[in-house]
């Protein structure tokens, strides 16, 4: 429509002209919303999350690595600082063949006395990589990979490395080696999220 035919509709009909007024204002506002809604996320102003893994056994190497890689994603700036005996889930050789125990898990529904029978633990590690299998959930190594291909910085301690007496290059590609509990903590203190596993 022209200028001329605009000021015409105007003048004719006066009440009509405020009511699209209105309706443009009003879509202005939503439109701004929005806008400011999406603003964040598009500037990378995500979420983050640091995880601290202490633990390796195989029940206990699934919890970091399955929620590392769905925050990774939705998006997220993750970070897992695997710390003690944590650092086994990176650990090429030992992430292959983690175990789990039988001793003091509730779990297992089994007493202490016979969870100390020798060949316990295999034979629950056993049951649970069955378990899994069934399921068709994914194993560590490829949570491993799927977390490091998303983007997940999974970080080795420096000091555990040196207390275990592991190499650089003993963990797998793509691990971050050599980080200090220091550099953690500053993660930790600007992360949205933070998990001692």
């Amino acid at each position: 429509m022209s200028t001329d035919t605009e000021t015409e509709v105007t003048d004719e009909h006066p009440d009509g002209a405020a009511t699209r007024i209105e309706e443009l204002e009003a879509r202005i506002e939503t439109l701004e919303a929005e806008m400011d809604a999406t603003a964040g996320t598009e500037m990378g102003d995500e979420k983050s999350m640091v995880i601290v893994a202490t633990k390796g056994t195989l029940d206990m190497a699934y919890p970091p690595l399955i929620l590392a890689s769905t925050a990774a994603a939705f998006g997220w700036d993750v970070t897992v600082f695997h710390t003690f005996w944590g650092l086994d889930i990176l650990h090429e050789e030992q992430s292959t063949d983690l175990k789990l125990s039988a001793i003091g898990n509730p779990n297992m529904s089994v007493p202490n006395a016979v969870a100390a029978l020798p060949g316990m633990d295999r034979l629950a590690t056993t049951m649970m990589e069955r378990r899994i299998a069934g399921n068709d959930v994914a194993t560590i190594d490829e949570l491993l990979q799927t977390s490091l291909e998303m983007g997940v910085d999974l970080q080795a301690c420096q000091m555990t490395m040196d207390l275990m007496d592991y190499d650089d290059d003993a963990f797998h590609d793509g691990v971050t080696v050599g980080v200090g509990a220091a550099t953690a903590l500053s993660e930790m203190a600007d992360a949205d999220v933070q998990l001692l596993v």
